[in-house]
């Protein structure tokens, strides 16, 4: 049995008397895509937050590759290789495509010119970002000198993907990644999805859009009010199914108790 790439045991995180996550466990592993479903106030984005450094759990334990870690802030995070896409981005709309993906990140020219002068190695870094943009096949960023805020809401979803998938070296985290794209762009973006899998990165995506879980997911966690109602597999369980359990409408172990009855009958 492999080492989970990415585990969380027993995190909890209060905000006064409200309880954000109540114990909750997650395992990724390395080149899989776990999704994260839930309703509204479910824990999902409390539970990234604390996954990325944004937010330190009150309770708990993370582990990366076995060894346990503690996050006290997102650069601590980054550092040890999980990259966070945000639904809001964190893109710089007047920048171009290469400047962005090394925003934070930038390079300084070798010798003198980069020690002394502080000169940034523009050239290097869009040699480096069109290498990146190929590498996962983006066909749609042909100009890396183009600014952000002249591209599509896909394009800037592909640019802020890029640059996770450039620097996070073992875990990927999208944060409702096609909640405004259009059905083309929200295809591109499932693609990459699936690439950071095939190039064996851990790949959390939270989306409330259940065609595209289902389509994309190895396995799927549910959340319900702060704690995991269970995870299930798009084999094992309907979109219907997977929404019953999110809405507390039934539990995981009747849908099983049904699969069960259904594979009998059969």
């Amino acid at each position: 049995m492999t080492q989970p790439v990415l585990e969380a045991h027993g995190l909890v995180k209060t905000f006064g008397h409200v309880v954000g996550l109540a114990g909750v466990d997650l395992t990724l592993n390395a080149g899989e895509v776990l999704a994260i479903i839930g309703d509204n106030g479910a824990g999902k984005s409390t539970l990234i937050k604390c996954l990325s450094g944004a937010m330190i759990p009150d309770a708990g334990e993370l582990l990366l590759e076995g060894t346990p870690v503690s996050f006290a802030s997102t650069q601590d995070a980054r550092a040890a290789g999980i990259e966070t896409v945000y639904q809001t981005l964190a893109v710089a709309p007047a920048l171009d495509i290469a400047s962005n993906l090394f925003l934070a990140r930038e390079q300084r020219r070798a010798g003198i010119l980069g020690s002394v002068f502080r000169m940034l190695d523009s050239g290097g870094m869009r040699k480096q970002a069109k290498q990146h943009i190929d590498d996962l096949g983006i066909s749609t960023l042909q100009n890396i000198n183009q600014a952000v805020e002249t591209l599509s809401g896909g394009q800037r979803q592909a640019v802020a993907v890029a640059r996770a998938a450039a620097f996070g070296g073992k875990v990927v985290i999208l944060d409702e990644p096609t909640a405004a794209l259009g059905v083309r762009e929200t295809g591109q973006v499932l693609g990459l999805v699936r690439d950071l899998r095939e190039r064996g990165l851990g790949v959390i995506l939270i989306s409330h859009n259940m065609p595209n879980v289902f389509e994309v997911a190895d396995r799927i966690q549910i959340q319900r009010l702060g704690r995991s109602a269970g995870v299930i597999t798009p084999t094992s369980h309907t979109p219907a199914e997977a929404v019953a359990i999110m809405t507390g409408a039934t539990t995981l172990d009747q849908t099983r108790g049904a699969h069960e009855r259904t594979a009998a009958s059969h």
